[in-house]
């Protein structure tokens, strides 16, 4: 079975909505390499990077989708790493297809979303809000702190916890990855429970001063749920295979 890449392309740009989130200068959702034109199995990975790259042309694919794309620090000359990426890819004949803040905040699909299922809770309302869209959002939430944060460490390899806020939350902001931008938006939403990828180390202070709990799961962690759901909804589109590239990044 093979299917054509605008196909793919063009049910991604619908499916994640990729024109109506204003991302970072440098995201550039979207495909990002094209390939021959034809797809027979696709693959996920959070990050683009040249073991990644090798990884999915040595699984046979020819499409990859990734959360965190090439394009960051650009225009750069295509050299060393740069260059490497590329080259793999063309080598491999493998498309790259990019999708990061519209596939942080769908809320079907979404990373935020799915970490909130992740641990038995419906999103009920959005989180930070940029330009008309949720990146985030906020789930209600019945129980203990302790009975969240033991269902976060069933899950992810690592928690860091820091409990200075409700030992009973009503409930909990999810913003997978970095969640510094997250943490001033707590107050204002009515929320002092948040569960994310990392912070920066003044947050905890900040903790205690403003009685927050804040749990963090690793950024590429948080990051994984997005990328698997659009590849395996993909796949079953289109009839074909797909796989999930991992690199095990404890970051």
């Amino acid at each position: 079975m093979a299917a054509q890449l605008e196909e793919l392309v063009a049910y991604c740009d619908q499916r994640t909505r990729r024109t109506a989130f204003k991302d970072a200068p440098g995201a550039f959702n979207g495909l990002q390499m094209a390939n021959s034109g034809r797809v027979t199995r696709i693959g996920a990975a959070v990050d683009a990077g040249v073991v990644p790259f090798l990884k999915a042309v040595d699984a046979g694919v020819d499409f990859l989708i990734v959360h965190h794309g090439m394009y960051w620090d650009m225009p750069r000359p295509i050299v060393g790493g740069p260059y490497a990426r590329i080259a793999t890819l063309i080598r491999g004949n493998c498309a790259l297809y990019s999708s990061h803040l519209p596939l942080d905040g769908h809320p079907e699909i979404g990373n935020n979303a799915l970490l909130a299922r992740e641990v038995g809770l419906r999103p009920s309302r959005p989180f930070l809000v940029r330009d008309g869209e949720a990146i985030g959002c906020i789930a209600k939430h019945k129980g203990t702190r302790n009975a969240l944060r033991a269902k976060l460490e069933k899950r992810y390899c690592r928690v860091i916890a820091i409990e200075f806020g409700s030992p009973n939350p009503g409930a909990v902001a999810f913003c997978s990855g970095a969640g510094n931008s997250a943490v001033p938006e707590l107050g204002p939403a009515g929320v002092d429970t948040l569960v994310t990828g990392e912070l920066r180390e003044e947050w905890f202070n900040r903790a205690q001063e403003e009685k927050l709990n804040l749990y963090l799961c690793g950024h590429y962690a948080t990051e994984v749920h997005g990328v698997k759901a659009l590849a395996a909804e993909l796949a079953r589109k289109f009839k074909l295979p797909w796989t999930f590239i991992g690199t095990d990044n404890p970051l």
